[in-house]
């Protein structure tokens, strides 16, 4: 198994014809990026022992890379959130979501606070949160910012430019939950899986930043595959990539993720998403 260091490696790649023959996928870059090669080189060491071929993941840099990767064939599977996984099978037709977690299904964001703010958990947005800072994580995440704004928007009938002193862009969960902690931002939206993950390891200060409201569930991530692999690898290649990604059962590389495992998805589940996106204008 290899990997990639950086996108540009692989358009410098491409550009001296790397052989088709090897299988390409990357990942939104939603956490910290050396958890994400230590999650991702192991899938795909899994994936080369199941589809008998050479198998490379391919780490990016931004949420938009990640779609642009898929776009150019520079990758053919990637774990795509909800909104970046709409992106990219508009750009390419034919590309199908074969997979989601057991667990994206029914996807949550939690908002988080500092403690400063003396915010507690509630079943519904507090008004006290008017006027206080927000930070988003990437612009193009669904559970980081897309879903968070659609549900505040429905709550407060105001866009979160309008419902807040300060609104930004952390880049991805781990930097939303390390700058609400640190006490930058009073608030921050975040994924739920994340959140959790990094609690349980102690990676987060539970006495300086808390949940305080969990967002209404929504279908979010998937492995999204493009539709030309049949020609690439040989006929029946789309299957073989589906009951890889389903068969995965390793209790490790699972909980790398983490997800109790992966269950059949298809476009249509993310029609919720979709429509969100072109209500906030998010989509070309």
């Amino acid at each position: 198994m290899r990997w990639l260091v950086a996108s540009t490696t692989v358009l410098a790649l491409f550009a001296q014809g790397v052989a088709a023959d090897t299988f390409r996928f990357t990942a939104i870059p939603d956490e910290d990026q050396s958890r994400l090669v230590e999650r991702f080189s192991k899938v795909a060491d899994y994936l080369e022992e199941r589809l008998e071929v050479e198998v490379e993941y391919v780490p990016v840099k931004s949420y938009g890379a990640t779609v642009t990767a898929f776009r150019n064939d520079q990758v053919q599977l990637a774990w795509f959130g909800g909104l970046s996984g709409v992106q990219a099978r508009r750009l390419v037709p034919g590309s199908v979501a074969l997979a989601q977690g057991s667990e994206d299904a029914e996807f949550q964001s939690y908002l988080i606070a500092h403690r400063s703010t003396g915010l507690e958990r509630a079943d519904e947005l507090p008004d006290a949160i008017e006027g206080m800072s927000l930070t988003f994580g990437s612009r193009t995440s669904t559970s980081g910012r897309l879903m968070p704004e659609h549900f505040l928007r429905q709550r407060f009938d105001e866009a979160p430019e309008e419902l807040f002193s300060r609104v930004g862009y952390s880049g991805d969960h781990s930097r939303t939950i390390a700058l609400v902690e640190a006490g930058t931002w009073d608030l921050g939206a975040v994924n739920y899986t994340v959140w959790e993950a990094a609690v349980a390891d102690g990676r987060v200060d539970t006495d300086k930043v808390e949940v305080i409201w969990a967002t209404p569930p929504y279908p979010d991530y998937n492995w999204t595959l493009r539709g030309d692999v049949d020609e690439q690898f040989g006929e029946g290649f789309t299957e073989q990539v589906r009951a890889a990604l389903l068969e995965m059962d390793d209790p490790e590389l699972l909980a790398s993720f983490p997800r109790e495992g992966f269950i059949p998805a298809d476009n249509a589940l993310y029609a919720p998403i979709e429509d969100v996106a072109e209500e906030l204008g998010l989509l070309r």
